[in-house]
Formats: C-alpha cells, sequence, structure tokens
C-alpha cells in the first residue's frame, strides 16, 4: 500500500509553548491557574539543535494515486525551504523512493527563546540543507512505530488566525482509556483495551517539554472504560471498568511522586461507563454505569482521606454512558446515557440528593457535556438509541434549568470528544466511525465551525487533554489502523 514516510527530521529539546499563537486570542485565567500548579523548570535553552532520524508508513491519503494532499505536503503545500520568523527553519520537501510511495520528509528547528543572527539563520539553514540532501543519499528501511514526534509547521507559515494539528509521537495501541492532566503538567495515559476484551495494565506519560512518551509503574488490575480523576492531593484515582473477567469494583492511586499505582477502596457494586465527578469538597462521585448485565440507579462517594467508598443515593434513573459536570454552585449535572435516557438530573452534595431538571431534547447517549465559561454546559452529539447519529447540540442553563437549542455540527458524531479552549470556545475532534475532522465552538456566536485542518489519522474512542499551554493532546483511539498508537496535538 502506497503510504506517506516521514523520513528525516530535526527537532530541538525545547519547543515554546507560545509559538504560533493567533493574534486576539489570550491565555485566559484557566491558563494562569495551570501555570502556577507547574513545579517542572524549564530546561536551559541548547546551544545547538539535535538530530534524529526514522521513519513512518502512514496510509496514504489524498489523491487516487495514494499522494499526500497538499495539507500533508506542508504549509505552503509544495517543495520549499524557508527561514521563518525569529528562530525557527522550515523545511518541507516530497521526494518519491521505493517506487510507487511518495515519502514526506521535513525538519524543523524548535523555539529556543532567542532570536539568533541572520548570519545564524543562515548557516543553520545550510546545515539543514547539507543534512537533509545526505540523508536522502540512502533509502531508510521502514519502521514499524512512527517517530517520536513529527515535525510542527512554523508559526509565520499559518496565517493570522488558523490552527494546525502536529504529531505528538507514539504509545501503546490502546483505546478506550484515559488521560489525566498532573499538577506538573505531564499526563497520565492509563490503560485501556486492546485484544480479546483484555484491558491494559501499563500507563505511560506524555511529557509536553520534550515530546514524548515514557512507561510509568503499571496499575495493579488491567482495565478499560474505566474513570481516572485527579484528586485536590495530586493523586490521579482509577475506579472500575472493565477486564476479561467482567465489571470491576476495584480502584486504585496513581502516586505522581512515586509513578506507582496502589489499591484502595472498593466500590459497592462493581461498574463499566459510569461517571466520576470532583466534587468542592475533594469527595468524587461515582454515579451509574452497568455490571454488563443492566443499568444501574445507584451513586457512590469516594473520600481520600479514608480511601472508601460510601452510599450517595440513588438517581432518578438508572443510566450508563451519560455525562456527569461539576457546575459552578457546586452541583452536578447528568445527562442522558443508555437505555435511551431523556433525561438530566441534578445531585446536591448539600443535601445528598438527586432531582430532575431539563429535560434534554432528544434520547442521547455517547455524547459530550463541556462546561462554558459563562457557566453553561454545551451538550454536542451522541445517538439515539444507539441508531440515529446526531450533529445537533444543546445549552443547559444552571440559573433557568433548562435546555435550549444551539447551532449544529458540520457532521453527526459520537465517541468523540469536547475541549474548553482557554479563549472560551470548545474543540470537537473526531467519532465514530473515525473522523479525521475537527471543529469549533464559538459560545459567542452559538456556531460551530471547520478547523484550519484536521487530523493525520481519523479516530474515535480516543482522549483530548487541554495541556498548561493551552493545546490539546490527542491519544489513541480507533479507527485508522494507526490510531492507537499514534498521538497529535491542536494547536489554537
Amino acid at each position: 500500500m502506497a503510504g506517506i514516510h516521514v523520513d528525516r527530521w530535526i527537532d530541538s529539546p525545547r519547543i515554546s509553548p507560545r509559538v504560533g499563537r493567533p493574534p486576539g486570542r489570550e491565555r485566559g485565567a484557566g491558563a494562569a491557574r495551570a501555570g502556577a500548579g507547574s513545579s517542572r523548570p524549564p530546561p536551559n535553552p541548547p546551544s545547538e539543535p539535535s538530530f534524529r532520524g526514522s521513519v513512518v508508513d502512514w496510509p496514504a491519503r489524498g489523491t487516487a494515486g495514494g499522494g499526500p494532499t497538499a495539507r500533508e505536503a506542508g504549509p505552503r503545500g509544495r517543495a520549499d525551504s524557508t527561514v521563518q520568523g525569529e528562530d525557527e527553519i522550515d523545511l518541507t520537501t516530497i521526494r518519491s523512493a521505493h517506487g510507487e510511495r511518495p515519502r514526506l520528509a521535513f525538519g524543523r528547528v524548535g523555539d529556543h527563546r532567542r532570536s539568533p543572527s541572520a548570519a545564524v539563520r543562515v548557516a543553520l539553514a545550510g546545515l539543514v540543507a547539507t543534512f537533509f540532501v545526505a540523508s536522502c543519499s540512502s533509502a531508510a528501511p521502514a519502521t514499524p512505530r512512527p517517530s517520536p514526534t513529527a515535525a510542527r509547521p512554523s508559526a509565520s507559515a499559518l496565517p493570522p488566525g488558523s490552527s494546525e494539528f502536529y504529531s505528538a509521537g507514539t504509545l501503546d495501541q490502546r483505546y478506550f482509556h484515559t488521560a489525566t492532566l498532573l499538577n506538573d503538567g505531564r499526563v497520565l495515559i492509563a490503560g485501556g483495551c486492546c485484544t480479546n476484551d483484555t484491558g491494559m495494565a501499563d500507563a505511560e506519560l506524555y511529557d509536553p517539554m520534550s515530546g514524548t512518551f515514557t512507561p510509568t509503574g503499571s496499575m495493579t488490575t488491567g482495565r478499560y472504560r474505566q474513570t481516572a480523576t485527579l484528586l485536590k492531593n495530586g493523586k490521579v484515582l482509577i475506579v472500575g471498568g472493565f477486564s476479561n473477567s467482567g465489571a470491576l469494583a476495584s480502584a486504585e492511586l496513581y502516586d505522581p511522586a512515586t509513578g506507582t499505582f496502589a489499591r484502595t477502596g472498593s466500590m459497592a457494586t462493581p461498574r463499566i461507563g459510569q461517571a466520576a465527578t470532583l466534587l468542592e469538597d475533594g469527595k468524587v462521585l461515582i454515579t451509574g454505569g452497568t455490571t454488563t448485565t443492566q443499568a444501574l440507579s445507584s451513586a457512590e462517594l469516594y473520600d481520600p482521606a479514608t480511601g472508601l467508598f460510601t452510599n450517595a443515593g440513588v438517581m432518578t434513573a438508572a443510566r450508563m454512558y451519560h455525562t456527569a459536570t461539576l457546575l459552578p454552585n457546586g452541583q452536578v449535572l447528568i445527562v442522558g446515557g443508555e437505555p435511551g435516557i431523556q433525561s438530566a438530573e441534578l445531585y446536591d452534595p448539600d443535601t445528598g440528593r438527586f432531582n430532575r431538571t431539563g429535560p434534554p431534547a432528544s434520547k442521547i447517549e455517547d455524547q459530550t457535556a463541556t462546561l462554558l465559561l459563562d457557566g453553561q454546559v454545551l451538550i454536542t452529539g451522541g445517538r439515539i438509541l444507539g441508531l440515529q447519529v446526531l450533529d445537533a447540540a444543546e445549552l443547559y442553563d444552571p440559573g433557568t434549568g433548562k435546555f435550549t437549542t444551539t447551532g449544529s455540527m458540520s457532521t453527526e458524531r459520537y465517541y468523540h470528544t469536547a475541549t474548553l479552549l482557554e479563549d472560551g470556545r470548545v474543540l470537537i475532534v473526531g467519532g465514530a466511525p473515525g473522523l479525521d475532522s475537527a471543529e469549533l465552538y464559538d459560545p459567542d456566536t452559538g456556531k460551530f465551525s471547520p478547523t484550519a485542518g484536521t487530523m493525520a489519522l481519523g479516530r474515535y474512542r480516543h482522549t483530548a487533554t487541554l495541556l498548561q499551554d493551552g493545546e490539546v493532546l490527542i491519544v489513541g483511539g480507533t479507527g485508522s489502523p494507526l490510531a492507537g498508537g499514534t498521538a497529535e496535538i491542536y494547536r489554537p
């Protein structure tokens, strides 16, 4: 099969998080809070770039002959070599090797927070060109895994207000995993599914400073479709999920300081497809799910101080694969879920009770729910009774307790992700049966619009995590055969 190959690339150990921020989109208060929690000092700027090389077999896309599209060929869609901005070199060239296989080669020197002289920039450009020509003279054999990171388009190559996706490296194949932003800015990737319904126990850490995934301690139990919640003490609570033995009642804690998992108390009921919500008092509310035979209406509370789960009452409806969102008033909004639940309810921590609200316009499941900066909750996509896929979106207003329709997405989606960006917009990514498209919801206009670029690989059952620099890490999933073992980053 024809493929696009990442042949040679040049990367610096340090990538500036502020490269290419479009004018007029300032960092919000959330970014300031995230930055304040980081304890990882940036490394000293390197004196010279490091050189590494590898090959990636990506599915050919865009043309009948399997060649790359203009977007895949680079920001300008042609062979080009220019010095970009203050301190970046962007080199994108298409060449043919091994018969019909097109190969995509590109390179970069990252932002070192210093502006070199024109002479240094010219010297670097010559060095890159010399190295690239030498590397192209001999064909490199294909390797089974993609390169640790792919070249990032330079900021000046993108028009103002545009956005782009770029590779964030490779990891173990997984979907139905969890991704949790830690206080130090790294992201914990845990569990997931592979084959024969065997839950994965291994976990990895993504470090935005180095742009790499590294192994960390393994969970005590392999699981997928579990929940993962960052506690106020910095540890991560992993709850329930599914393994080859069925639904799990067990839970465990990940300690970033030691890089290890340890068992904690177990739930009273095994659950898969439940929701977990961190409450203002530091406890975690677990709602619904299924034992694999029936949906559950019960709820439990985890107390980090005791490491125990206790009964939290009963919801107004049994539901699984629903959403649960902490509202600014401390209550939790629970929406939809299987089997075809056209209802919503509020959990009040002060009374410990569930009360009806809404309802939403449809019997939705596998939707997303995102708390907006104004306190409303955006509900996007999903399915009706597992059949009709939706492009619709709704807004829940805690002040009125009502749902209202808003603009529709450009395409129907479920098993997609929705991530609140620093500027208040919401990034919608992917979805079944393996969409590579993404779009942005603007609360000011109530409309969705496509992003400037699309992902390199279509994916669903993936995760999307807002990083401390305002970018979004997209990990794993299914759809494309390579999706589960790759990651991409969206840059607003």
